[in-house]
């Protein structure tokens, strides 16, 4: 009998594969459920439910913290965001999930690893460059593209898994696919797939809508050291503490949501609605601190690199020398980046409201339209001299091109004009 580990979440899909396995492999499945913050309710008697399914046993693994430290801070830092508006929340968790999965299989001497995921989207790049990486020798098991996999929709799932009598809370009238962790939540599906359909209010989970949001707005002030956020409103806190922070805090003004066609990595596009409110505050105040304390060429070379983070982190591609290069590269640059910014939040709005760092390069007496001791302002002639020296002398060679030609245009007028 083999002995297959599987990434487990209790929803309908890996609930009815842990059977599927065992029959179509004459396998023992243990399951791994990773806690990545996405709630207790979706974590209440994961165990059990697995158990229920005919798994022979499930490890439910706490991964916040490691979440926050090594993975959702590194991408905050590098200030990746992929098509423009993603903040990365579902790419970000697969890596982490995979080995861990993969640490588990070691544990228990597995035989393989499986994944639930479907054939057309990333997270079977995501879940499977990390097995390679870690576990190049074991088989990799995806029922969804398997020929004997005959499941091809929701009311095919609920039949299979009550011939079997498996437990599960889905219903068919469940409308969207949703992926949720510590950082946010996603929404796919149902009227979604249409691009020009508005989502409904009742789609959101994290955020209020702006209109039913406060009317009086809040501040909030977000501190940093070496681009890594330490405290909210001045009280220092772990880093699962306060990204849950800010995610209330953000959450209730209606802030942090994105509607995106995104370009899948497999070819298509696909239309996705997240809310990721705690996250869309600290992109936003440490992007205004860097500019404080960053000079033009470093923030430039940052931002050079930061859309290629964020194709790396969406394809999967996290266990890579690339990221580590970057990494190192990022490091050097937030070194200096610590203070503090202040945010005002309004019905869906976010507003600098202030910043402040140690490290600025900004320096009142230096800028003042007054005298100082640093900057003599008739050194300008001459760096604009020297600043435009290829336009001044691209122009003057212009000038003596045109007036050869004006005089050998006139030498030929004369001549005509004697003949």
């Amino acid at each position: 009998m083999k002995t297959i580990a599987l990434a487990y979440s209790g929803g309908l899909d890996t609930s009815i594969i842990v059977p599927w396995l065992r029959e179509h492999y004459d396998a023992q499945v243990i399951c791994v459920a990773a806690d990545v913050g996405q709630g207790v309710d979706e974590l209440r008697g994961v165990r059990e439910k697995a158990l229920a399914s005919g798994a022979a046993e499930c490890y439910v693994e706490d991964l916040r913290r490691e979440f926050v430290e090594d993975f959702i801070y590194p991408t905050l830092r590098a200030g990746a965001i992929y098509n423009r508006k993603y903040l990365l929340g579902t790419s970000m968790a697969r890596p982490i999930i995979a080995k861990r999965q993969v640490d588990v299989a070691r544990a228990v001497g597995a035989d393989a690893l499986a994944h639930g995921c479907t054939g057309k989207g990333n997270d079977q790049v995501r879940f499977e460059l990390t097995y390679m990486t870690f576990a190049p020798d074991l088989e990799v098991i995806a029922p969804w593209r398997e020929n004997d996999w005959k499941i091809r929709s929701r009311e095919d799932a609920l039949a299979y898994a009550a011939t079997r009598n498996i437990p599960v809370t889905a219903t068919a009238t469940k409308i969207y696919s949703r992926d949720r962790n510590l950082w946010h939540i996603s929404h796919e599906g149902g009227m979604l797939e249409d691009p020009n359909q508005i989502p409904p209010k009742d789609l959101f989970l994290l955020t209020t809508d702006p209109s039913d949001a406060p009317d009086e707005g809040e501040l909030v002030s977000i501190a940093f050291e070496s681009g890594t956020p330490v405290a909210v409103n001045g009280a220092r806190m772990g880093p699962v503490e306060l990204i849950e922070a800010l995610n209330a805090i953000g959450g209730r003004h209606g802030i942090g949501r994105a509607d995106i066609v995104e370009d899948r990595l497999i070819g298509m596009k696909s239309r996705g609605v997240y809310e990721t409110p705690g996250g869309t505050l600290l992109y936003t105040a440490l992007s205004e601190l860097e500019m404080l304390v960053l000079d033009r060429r470093t923030l430039a070379a940052k931002d050079a690199i930061a859309p290629r983070y964020a194709d790396l982190v969406y394809e999967g591609r996290w266990w890579t020398t690339e990221r580590e290069a970057y990494d190192a590269f990022i490091n050097v640059i937030e070194s200096r980046v610590s203070g503090s910014v202040s945010l005002r939040l309004y019905k869906g709005n976010v507003v600098i409201a202030g910043r402040e760092s140690p490290q600025a390069l900004y320096d009142e007496r230096f800028v003042t339209f007054g005298e100082d001791d640093v900057y003599q302002q008739s050194d300008a002639a001459g760096f604009i001299r020297l600043y435009g020296l290829p336009q001044r002398v691209r122009a003057l060679k212009d000038r003596q091109m045109a007036d050869a030609r004006g005089s050998t245009e006139s030498s030929e007028v004369d001549a005509l004009a004697l003949a």
